[in-house]
């Protein structure tokens, strides 16, 4: 089960923040007779109740996903597994009946076809046997548009050493987080065989605005220190500036490291302000990388091997297509509205009825 289903796919909310409400909600209750505004009084304190009640159950929620993470994690570990090449799957395991309809409309003769010109180019090259799967998770970072928007060039070659990517929940009486663990063979760029990413979450209503509350939300992370060898740190890189000495004109060349943009930046977040204040391309960074890691923890890591194909891209494919579909149909009413009004009515003529709505 999902506790942040919905503001995982709409964008996580900035620490501190509060929900948009309208701005006149305090005229309209001033205008309602004393003993009615009393009474709705009485309402909002059952409301903040209702919301205490809420947190609790998404806590419970969490103790649920904990408990099913350890039933997971065998089939991730077995998963990890064929990736790397430590285990051969048996044939039944092997056995996959696709639904495809383009294979299964495949002529005979093009398979035939294509097993003659298989065979020769078994006879041209020698032939290859790869071990496990071969860039599963730098393919999936390829492929993910949110994550591929992280990855340069200079970050490939490391994440080809990338084993598994694990998701490890808080335990029990411990306060609400999940980790991010990226596990790595060993490699020529830096020591560290897993690299974490901690995401500090809370369940619980704010008290200067109870009403915002919609379930639990990342509020912090944290990531790991590094341990690059030397000069293969891709986070920053080498430049060369000259320095003119203002009393004796010489000119020195000095060399000095910068930022570099790099996916392993993603290890180094920005921290929440202490006070909750924060410049607005600080908040925006912040509010990325949560969505970044939720989206890890709910679809990249259970999903990874659609993800991989494809699959998984097509289903969000669609899902978008979807919707804007229905923008576009809403526009089209709104244009089509525009256009009664300004010609002239006809009660002969037949009215268009109104667009169905589609049910989300």
């Amino acid at each position: 089960m999902d506790a942040n289903k919905g503001k995982g796919e709409q964008g996580m909310q900035i620490p501190g923040g509060q929900m948009d409400r309208p701005v006149n909600f305090h005229i309209m209750e001033s205008l309602l007779p004393k003993v009615v505004k009393r009474r709705v009084h009485a309402l909002k304190r059952l409301q903040v109740q209702c919301a205490n009640i809420e947190a609790k159950f998404y806590e419970e929620v969490h103790e649920l996903e904990r408990k099913y993470a350890a039933l997971y994690q065998p089939l991730f570990d077995k998963r990890r597994d064929i990736v790397t090449g430590t285990v051969e799957p048996t044939d039944e395991e092997c056995e996959w009946h696709s639904d495809r309809d383009e294979e299964e409309e495949l002529a005979e003769e093009v398979k035939e076809k294509a097993a003659i010109e298989d065979a020769k180019k078994e006879e041209a090259t020698p032939e290859e046997d790869p071990k496990g799967i071969p860039e599963f998770w730098l393919t999936i970072f390829k492929s993910v548009d949110m994550l591929s928007d992280m990855l340069q060039e200079h970050d490939e070659p490391i994440l080809k050493h990338l084993k598994d990517i694990q998701v490890k929940f808080s335990e029990p009486g411990q306060p609400m987080s999940f980790t991010l663990e990226f596990h790595f063979e060993p490699n020529g760029y830096f020591n560290n065989a897993v690299l974490t990413k901690v995401y500090k979450m809370k369940s619980e209503p704010d008290a200067s605005d109870p009403f915002s509350f919609e379930g639990p939300e990342i509020i912090d992370c944290e990531g790991c220190q590094i341990d690059w060898h030397k000069g293969k740190d891709v986070t920053v890189k080498t430049i060369k500036k000259k320095q003119k000495h203002k009393g004796r004109g010489t000119v020195r060349t000095v060399t000095k490291q910068v930022p570099n943009d790099s996916f392993f930046n993603f290890f180094n977040p920005v921290k929440v302000s202490p006070d909750g204040e924060m410049d607005e391309d600080s908040e925006f960074t912040l509010a990325t990388d949560f969505e970044i890691g939720h989206f890890f923890r709910e679809r990249i890591v259970p999903r990874a091997v659609l993800y991989f194909t494809g699959e998984a891209l097509e289903d969000d494919e669609s899902f978008e297509e979807e919707e804007l579909e229905e923008g576009d149909e809403e526009e089209q009413d709104e244009e089509g509205d525009d256009d009664d009004d300004e010609g002239d009515f006809d009660p002969k003529k037949e009215q268009p009825q109104p667009a169905e709505c589609k049910q989300q």
